[in-house]
């Protein structure tokens, strides 16, 4: 069974930085582009950032990119990304996902609440 386990949300405040990861399992993750989506209260999933099966290449929305850093350890199969210079736009919750999934969400997410 896939299984994709976030972590490391929480409250922080306007400018600060975060560090998301994402336990992978149940399916070989060192061939599977991954990415991370976010669906903030009341609103659609949103793309964020994407990245292929090997760490090579990777991609950004528009509004994370210089701030937002996707990166993976295939030997521990999990995937991260890094929250810096958060905004009060950026509070949501936050999923990993396969790209073969059409980047649909498996998991319950973690929650990041960027508040003063």
């Amino acid at each position: 069974e896939v299984q994709l386990v976030e972590s490391g949300g929480g409250l922080v405040q306007p400018g600060g930085s975060l560090r998301l990861s994402c336990a992978a399992s149940g399916f070989i993750f060192r061939l599977y582009d991954m990415s991370w989506v976010r669906q903030a209260v009341g609103k659609g999933l949103e793309w964020v950032s994407s990245i292929d099966a090997s760490g090579a290449s990777t991609d950004y929305a528009d509004f994370v990119k210089g701030r937002f850093t996707i990166s993976r350890d295939n030997a521990k199969n999990t995937l991260y990304l890094q929250l810096n210079r958060l905004q009060t736009e950026d509070t949501a919750v936050y999923y990993c996902a396969r790209r073969t999934d059409g980047n649909q969400p498996r998991g319950q997410g973690t929650q990041v609440t960027v508040s003063s």
